[in-house]
């Protein structure tokens, strides 16, 4: 479902309602977690992979030769180091070709600006589709700054992938990025004082690697 206060398009699915229900609970630990994220990236990636162009190619089955068709863009996938990196596995599992681009930010915690310390977008030669993949849409600085890099490189088609959303950060990308697609699984409450999405279901980097300190 589109939603009308944004850009976004939220999937609206028993499996992925369930899903995230275990993903937000506090006592879910690191190995289910991961695996929670691996199959809501999935089902998001299904969703936001609906416009991409094919073309038609025949196939000899084992009886005859029938008409088929195979994707006809270059797709990257583009992970937020470091909680991004479990969504990126189960999008190549339904996208084998995809190119892989890794783009490494974090949140300056004083100023909850996100700060760029890696990146390997290769100069010139765009893919055509660009999934940028972070499982927290918060005050959308880090979708922003990684959206911003694709355009320079000269991307087409822009998609953002994220388990949840702030109301905050979908107003950021609307403004910043109005052309962008955006599919998440759920639009929470609000952002509480230190910019944490509410409910939430925490850090997701630290959830997904183990690494909560008490």
């Amino acid at each position: 479902m589109t939603n009308p206060m944004s850009i976004v398009t939220t999937v609206e699915h028993p499996l992925v309602a369930h899903h995230l229900t275990r993903l937000r609970d506090r006592t879910t630990q690191p190995a289910e977690f991961r695996s929670l994220v691996r199959r809501l990236a999935a089902l998001l990636a299904y969703e936001a992979t609906k416009d991409l162009r094919v073309k038609e190619q025949s196939v000899q089955t084992p009886l005859t030769t029938t008409a088929g068709h195979r994707l006809d863009q270059r797709i990257g996938l583009v992970p937020i180091l470091r909680a991004g990196l479990e969504m990126a596995d189960p999008i190549i599992d339904l996208i084998p070709g995809a190119e892989v681009w890794h783009l490494g930010l974090y949140r300056d915690e004083e100023t909850a600006q996100p700060v760029e310390y890696y990146s390997k977008l290769p100069p010139g030669y765009p893919v055509d589709v660009g999934l940028v993949l972070d499982p927290m849409l918060a005050t959308g600085g880090s979708a922003v700054s990684a959206l911003a890099a694709l355009q320079r490189w000269g991307v087409p088609s822009l998609k953002l992938l994220s388990l949840i959303a702030a109301p905050e950060g979908v107003q950021e990308l609307k403004v910043q990025f109005p052309e962008a697609q955006v599919y998440v699984c759920a639009v929470d409450e609000c952002l509480n004082d230190q910019k944490f999405i509410v409910p939430g279901l925490g850090d997701a980097g630290d959830r997904s690697f183990n690494t909560v300190l008490e």
